[in-house]
């Protein structure tokens, strides 16, 4: 009898392991990947980076700091965020669309 057990009490444990490895897969692992690209995207600000804040303000980072980084929301408006607030990088040190340099042939 006890030769018997042993493969009857497998066969209960394995659709639950089945269903804990389907669950690494499609929920916990996805989630790590993408804390790490968030780590790497906060770790990655600079100066002149046109952010999205998770508030949903957009805004010119200024200056950045170990935890902090100062953003221009409006003309003369600058906001201390904590850098984890960054939700995305929209441009890095992007040139607005209304300015043209003239390069000169010479």
């Amino acid at each position: 009898m006890p030769a018997d057990g042993l493969p009857a009490m497998l066969l209960q444990i394995a659709p639950f392991a089945g269903i804990f490895v389907l669950f690494y897969f499609l929920m916990i692992r996805p989630q790590q990947k993408q804390m790490k690209a968030h780590r790497e995207l906060i770790a990655s600000v600079k100066r002149g980076d046109s952010v999205v804040l998770s508030s949903g303000m957009i805004g010119k980072v200024t200056r950045v700091e170990n935890d902090e980084a100062m953003v221009e929301v409006a003309q003369g408006v600058n906001v201390r965020v904590v850098k984890s607030m960054i939700a995305q990088i929209q441009n890095r040190t992007a040139v607005a669309a209304n300015d043209t340099k003239k390069i000169s042939k010479s």
